[in-house]
């Protein structure tokens, strides 16, 4: 095993952005996903997902405490938060220090954005979606896909990356519904990781880096797309797919609206 790894097409394999972000994480989602989902853990698929991303991109290295560092502590406690104003407080923590150094017009709009947006998309999300794994999931994906295209139209890639690793986990938990044609159970496990991790990955990305903030403010309506009403008896695969399209629009103008930001 070791020396497979030591060979340079592994190593220069395992150095791109596409395998750290996407393809790693959702092949270690996928592993959870489809092994816990008997116990109703199935959930945790989103934080293997994100810590996968993490070991390549950053480590497991949390000194100094940066901006950055608190939303992978965050992202990696997420299951056992359980308010949205938990979230709230984080997104101050986090950008408390950056919007310090502001002067008060330049920090109001920034911080208030990341604040509001970070409770409103945990709380609906865990309030409304939480119990629905298919809904979760689909919410999920659209969240992690608007952060991460939106991220690195604004300029900063390992946020966007970060982003991705999210919806390659949420679509692994979400493809293993479909396939099974079962239900999983997603609880706070799942919704409160996926939430939180990637409106502060997206706030970061605004105060950071050049994500405008009505952009976020977009993002934070994903989950109500994915609490569209859909055909009653569906198939879980059509539910997904259709779900997954309602939150993909959103993220869509979301990185849109970042595209355009960006000229």
């Amino acid at each position: 095993m070791q020396e497979m790894l030591a060979n340079p097409a592994v190593q220069e394999m395992l150095a791109n952005p596409a395998v750290q972000g996407g393809l790693a994480p959702f092949i270690a989602a996928l592993i959870v996903a489809a092994l816990l989902a008997p116990f109703r853990l199935g959930g945790l698929a989103v934080v293997a997902a994100f810590a996968t991303a993490v070991y390549f991109l950053a480590g497991f290295t949390f000194a100094p405490l940066t901006a950055t560092r608190k939303i992978i502590l965050l992202g990696l406690a997420a299951p056992v938060a359980v308010l949205a104003l938990a979230g709230a407080a984080a997104a101050v923590w986090i950008f408390w220090p950056v919007l310090a150094q502001k002067d008060l017009e330049q920090a109001l709009m920034p911080g208030g954005t990341a604040v509001l947006a970070t409770a409103w998309t945990i709380g609906f999300s865990h309030g409304r979606l939480a119990e629905d794994g298919v809904r979760a999931g689909a919410a999920g994906l659209a969240l992690g896909v608007g952060t991460g295209g939106a991220a690195i139209l604004g300029a900063s890639l390992t946020y966007g990356l970060y982003g991705i690793a999210v919806a390659a986990g949420s679509g692994a938990f979400l493809l293993v519904q479909m396939i099974t044609g079962r239900k999983t159970h997603a609880g706070a496990i799942f919704m409160l990781a996926a939430a939180a991790v990637t409106m502060l990955l997206a706030a970061a990305a605004m105060i950071l880096a050049q994500l405008p903030w009505y952009a976020v403010l977009v993002l934070a309506f994903a989950p109500v797309a994915a609490n569209l009403p859909v055909r009653a008896g569906a198939p879980v695969w059509l539910q997904g797919v259709l779900l997954s399209i309602c939150g993909l629009l959103v993220a869509g103008i979301a990185c849109a609206l970042a595209w355009h930001a960006g000229g």
